[in-house]
């Protein structure tokens, strides 16, 4: 279960919008597990916490979608 970043944040960053927001962090995250692989294994974070993340920290914006 995810606790942060809250649904509410990142609804915030997509205009309310929950389709938008699937579909910004379902990409995001396809892109981290491809580059990232080696990395994330030594994580305990797996690929769509660290796109909602980024997501929330504003380094993603749903316009780049």
């Amino acid at each position: 279960m995810m606790i942060e970043p809250s649904i509410d944040k990142l609804l915030a960053k997509t205009n309310n919008n929950r389709y938008v927001l699937c579909t910004i962090i379902a990409k995001r995250a396809k892109e981290i597990e491809s580059v990232r692989r080696l990395e994330l294994a030594d994580q305990d974070k797996k690929a769509i916490t660290i796109a909602c993340e980024e997501i929330v920290a504003g380094k993603v914006k749903p316009s780049s979608y």
